[in-house]
């Protein structure tokens, strides 16, 4: 074979995605794994087209980000920046900071509960962010490891969850009855419900979809390697689905009736049917979940503030690196508090979910209008059914933000105002809704 026959050959397709894996990996965390977990033993199987329905728009937007990524040169936010001021894109930025960092609270959590039933060190999750700050500033190609990294971590998840889907055996026609609206005896008007409203939440993940640009350049794509993203985004929605049908699947089959408080709970409630194996099987993917969502999750909120302060945007740039080393220590700070306490930090979480009433909105508005823009993606923009299937997305997050700020922002802070007698506790997975 000759020098340049050698150059032409193109990798494998398995070789040329990457992204993707990362983005799953983010989106399938503790948050996810309780929600999907409770739906499943609450209401069975009838809900599994909610996830469906999810991961279609999370498909629409992951694909926006990657040829976001892949035709254009600048970074996101300063195309952003070039296109409507430089204010509102900090807005942006500063909004996905603070709901990384949220994100970044439960991360912890999840990785105490996976340890906590076979360790007696209460502190593992600092060692577990010391590893992370090491990884971010020990090595020069931080996207190669952490792509490698979130590869295994995807292999795990989906063996372990299916490993105790097998021993659940779960109803296949009830499972396959489950994919229709409705046909468990709630039909679309139940979108409404709180339940269905979190599963969306932690499924459709715009910071994680606006994210995939930034992740598109890191993995070098070009517009040549169009089709190579548009094939990274369906594996990675296709993983989304499969591990959270796996959990939901497996609550429906044994979990029947339970209500789960924290996600280690989950496995504490599989272990009298599963067995030591059974639990531990599901501990060994809890934390692959969420280490995997731990490391990318800080990435995305201190990437892309970086980036929106026009301090850089890639992993070679000094900001980057110390600002997401800023939500990977924000987010183990809180969870030791809740830790030590017992107690819920409901200012932060209510805080938390009132930057995502705006900030998902805008982030989601934000990668439309790059993508639809003619100067920005000259022939590559988006085609009329692109546009539409994305305009409903927004239109849902938009109807979440409103759910989130009537239905639980505002209440929480009357309830502050009245008293600290009068503020629920929170649960963990909340600040994901």
């Amino acid at each position: 074979m000759t020098e340049e026959q050698a150059v032409s050959v193109r990798p494998h397709w398995w070789q040329r995605i990457g992204p993707g894996l990362v983005t799953a990996c983010v989106v399938i965390g503790p948050g996810s794994i309780l929600t999907s977990s409770n739906l499943g033993a609450k209401d069975g199987y009838s809900m599994i087209w909610v996830v469906l329905v999810s991961v279609i728009f999370m498909l629409v937007y992951t694909s926006l980000g990657a040829k976001l990524g892949t035709v254009t040169s600048e970074s996101t936010c300063t195309l952003l920046a070039n296109m409507v001021g430089r204010p509102l894109t900090i807005l942006i930025g500063c909004g996905v900071f603070f709901i990384s960092a949220a994100y970044q609270f439960g991360n912890n959590l999840g990785v105490h509960s996976a340890l906590e039933n076979y360790t007696d060190f209460k502190y593992g999750i600092v060692i577990f962010n010391a590893i992370s700050i090491a990884f971010l500033f020990g090595f020069k190609n931080l996207y190669k490891l952490v792509e490698r990294l979130m590869s295994v971590f995807v292999a795990v998840m989906l063996l372990s969850f299916a490993i105790n889907l097998f021993f659940a055996k779960p109803n296949l026609a009830e499972m396959a009855q489950g994919v229709i609206p409705g046909s468990g005896g709630s039909g679309l008007d139940s979108i409404l419900n709180i339940s269905l409203l979190g599963l969306v939440g932690t499924t459709f993940v715009i910071t994680a979809a606006f994210y995939q640009s930034y992740l598109a350049r890191f993995k070098g794509w070009k517009v040549t390697d169009l089709k190579d993203g548009r094939i990274d985004s369906v594996i990675s929605v296709t993983i989304m689905a499969l591990i959270t049908i796996m959990l939901m699947s497996t609550a429906a089959a044994v979990l029947q009736g339970q209500k789960l408080e924290k996600v280690s709970e989950v496995g504490n409630a599989l272990q009298p049917l599963f067995g030591d194996k059974g639990q531990i099987l599901f501990c060994i993917g809890l934390f692959s979940a969420a280490y995997s969502s731990f490391i990318v999750n800080s990435m995305i909120g201190g990437f892309i503030l970086s980036d929106s302060l026009g301090l850089g945007g890639t992993p070679n740039d000094k900001w980057t690196r110390i600002l997401t080393t800023a939500v990977l220590l924000t987010g183990m700070f809180v969870a030791i508090y809740v830790i030590r306490s017992g107690t819920k930090p409901v200012v932060a979480i209510v805080a938390a979910q009132a930057v995502t009433v705006v900030a998902a909105p805008l982030a989601a508005g934000a990668l439309l209008l790059l993508t639809s823009s003619k100067k920005v993606m000259g022939e590559y923009r988006n085609g009329p059914v692109m546009n539409i299937l994305a305009g409903i997305g927004f239109l849902l997050l938009l109807g979440m933000a409103w759910y989130i700020a009537t239905q639980k922002v505002v209440p929480e802070i009357q309830k502050m105002r009245s008293g600290p007698a009068a503020v629920e506790s929170v649960s963990p997975a909340e600040e994901k809704k």
